[in-house]
């Protein structure tokens, strides 16, 4: 037993003594986080219906997390959304958070249709609040087409 210990120890000395190990450079430039290489995170704040909203959007190579935070910052339920076959259409799941509501479920099912990546989304904007909601995903949108995650509709088509 002891002699197989001390073959098996020495087989792997040489193992480490021959193992080759490569530094990469490590970069987090845009083609990176766009190739999967990387992360980007962006974070701000903007002052919508009278109500401090903070934003932030992790970009995940081929897939965002994105979070809205209303007046603090409570994660509020997760969900995740994701594109499906055949039809095009995204679904989506409450991950945390009890039961799952029309404010997150809405967001995450359009950004996956507007962005074409998976979205992870964390909300805690109130149930009640439509118009806050729909502001809230307004400068969310505005701001993944600012960083080239999502594509503007074009002004000629209809939705």
């Amino acid at each position: 037993m002891a002699r197989e210990d001390n073959s098996n120890s020495e087989a792997l000395k040489t193992a480490m003594e021959n193992l080759n190990v490569q530094q990469q450079p490590s970069s987090s430039s845009r083609n990176d986080a766009a190739s999967g290489n990387g992360v980007e995170v962006t974070c701000f704040t903007e002052v919508v219906d009278d109500v401090t909203v903070h934003l932030q959007i992790i970009h995940l190579g081929k897939q965002i997390y994105a979070w809205i935070g209303c007046n603090s910052g409570k994660l509020g339920h997760l969900y995740a959304a994701a594109s499906t076959r055949p039809n095009n259409t995204a679904s989506v799941t409450c991950v945390l958070g009890g039961n799952s509501d029309n404010t997150g479920t809405g967001i995450a099912r359009r950004l996956v249709l507007k962005t074409g990546l998976n979205i992870m989304l964390a909300s805690n904007i109130p149930k009640n609040s439509p118009l806050l909601e729909a502001n809230a995903e307004k400068k969310l949108v505005e701001k993944l087409i600012h960083l080239g995650y999502a594509t503007p509709k074009s002004k000629g088509t209809s939705s």
